[in-house]
């Protein structure tokens, strides 16, 4: 294979994973009603979580990002009574409003779930930066958030996914 041609097939490959991905994803969704699965059938359709958050009500947070590569990231709510009580996609517009400054990185640790990537830049050691990919009708795009030295949110910001951006190979 042409060196010309493989990014653009290495590209149409993961553009293919990921649509893959995100209709396994809707389809797993489709088969979990609120008040009726229990955590046995989120397991089942979402696997183990990546984090679990145990309340003092007996009620669980289960935690399935699909960062890097994906563009969502699932909070999957179990009642005391161990049915499903929600389950929301965090990755949109309208909770990215929500972060503001002010708030601490565990603030929005929570309100987005586990970021795609953290970097900081060596001009700017007491500054970290966390991404988030989702996907904003037919474009990928990044939410960056950026935490002062004290952890809490300086700014806030969206870009087009440079992922997605012509490289001109």
């Amino acid at each position: 294979m042409p060196l010309s041609i493989r990014p653009l097939t290495l590209s149409l490959l993961v553009a293919l994973s990921l649509g893959t991905l995100s209709a396994c994803d809707q389809e797993r969704v489709a088969k979990l009603e609120e008040g009726v699965a229990t955590e046995s059938d989120v397991r089942q359709q979402f696997g183990e979580p990546k984090r679990i958050i145990e309340r003092a009500d007996g009620s669980k947070v289960l935690e399935y990002p699909r960062q890097p590569e994906g563009v969502t990231n699932y909070v999957i709510e179990i009642g005391p009574d161990g049915k499903m009580s929600s389950l929301r996609q965090l990755l949109h517009p309208a909770n990215f409003a929500k972060v503001q400054p002010g708030m601490t990185d565990q603030d929005v640790r929570q309100l987005l779930g586990q970021p795609a990537k953290t970097h900081r830049f060596d001009l700017k050691p007491d500054e970290t930066i966390w991404d988030w990919r989702f996907q904003d009708g037919q474009q990928r795009k990044v939410f960056s958030v950026t935490f002062g030295k004290d952890n809490t949110v300086i700014a806030t910001g969206t870009q087009d996914d440079p992922r997605e951006l012509d490289t001109g190979r």
